[in-house]
């Protein structure tokens, strides 16, 4: 089993300390957060999503971006991937993205897809977004990595089969999906087998974390809303032993980045017992 790091759940650590801390926690590949830090944001105690320490800067210099290449290296471990918040459509930042990880040597990275809440037609994004992985298809072949569409909640692919009808379309070389299970409990979920069939040679990657369910509104009958928020790895509505199954079934054997924001850990012991759970739910008996 390959296991990797999203440094977007380890804002408290520099490069250096990540990639040493995921080498003493036997994990691989780094995937690197690439977002800026606002000002603002510079002063404030270290956060997932603004104060992260573990960012490349997309404003930063080639220098700049290699400071994230040469802390993999000096502890051995891969930079597996560079990770941003693209819009989609936007083919400039897109291509900015590639080099980054063409620089770095990573495989892949994430593209941007558009937001659903009611106030545009599903259909007209669905066909906007078709036009731009068609262009970050030559983009990323010409670039020679994958970018992956992830299934996300609010978005127009929240599930594996909405997320299969965006890259199906496409060469799997060059565009697939990163499955995210954590992500789909707050919507999307579909048995997790028949998800990873349908998405078959598409499936290039997975995130692992967890979430749950709590009532958070009561109201009448019909009104009661519930809501979700995030849990730690064996405490939440993922079965991840079952899930581990269905991706051994289906022939999986890529990597499994962790992308816990429960917080229940500090950093460097949530890549520990992420890499002890993981072989955990490897080796037990499930349907």
């Amino acid at each position: 089993m390959k296991l990797s790091v999203f440094t977007v759940a380890t804002p408290d650590l520099t490069p250096e300390e990540l990639a040493k801390a995921a080498m003493d926690a036997g994990i691989e590949g780094i995937e690197w957060r690439f977002k800026e830090v606002s000002p603002e944001a510079a002063d404030e105690s270290p956060s997932f999503w603004r104060n992260n320490r573990c960012s490349i800067d997309p404003g930063g210099s080639e220098e700049e971006w290699l400071r994230f290449k040469r802390a993999a290296e000096l502890y051995g471990r891969k930079s597996l991937a560079v990770v941003p918040y693209l819009t989609c459509g936007d083919l400039e930042a897109t291509d900015s993205v590639m080099k980054a990880a063409a620089l770095l040597g990573a495989s892949f990275i994430r593209i941007g897809i558009p937001g659903y809440d009611r106030t545009s037609n599903y259909n007209e994004l669905y066909a906007q977004t078709v036009a731009y992985l068609t262009e970050v298809e030559q983009m990323a072949s010409s670039y020679r990595l994958k970018a992956l569409v992830e299934t996300h909640h609010q978005t127009i692919a929240p599930s594996a089969s909405l997320a299969y009808r965006l890259v199906r379309h496409f060469h799997p070389d060059h565009i697939g999906v990163l499955y995210d299970p954590g992500n789909m409990v707050h919507e999307g979920y579909e048995n997790y087998r028949m998800g990873l069939e349908l998405l078959g040679p598409y499936l290039a990657h997975v995130h692992v974390k967890n979430g749950g369910y709590h009532r958070a509104i009561a109201g009448g009958p019909g009104k009661a809303v519930w809501g979700t928020s995030w849990s730690p790895l064996d405490e939440g509505a993922v079965p991840w032993a079952q899930v581990i199954a269905d991706l051994q079934a289906v022939g999986y054997d890529g990597y499994f980045g962790i992308e816990d924001f429960s917080g229940t850990h500090a950093s460097r012991e949530m890549l520990i017992q992420f890499a002890e759970k993981m072989e955990l739910w490897t080796n037990l008996k499930t349907v």
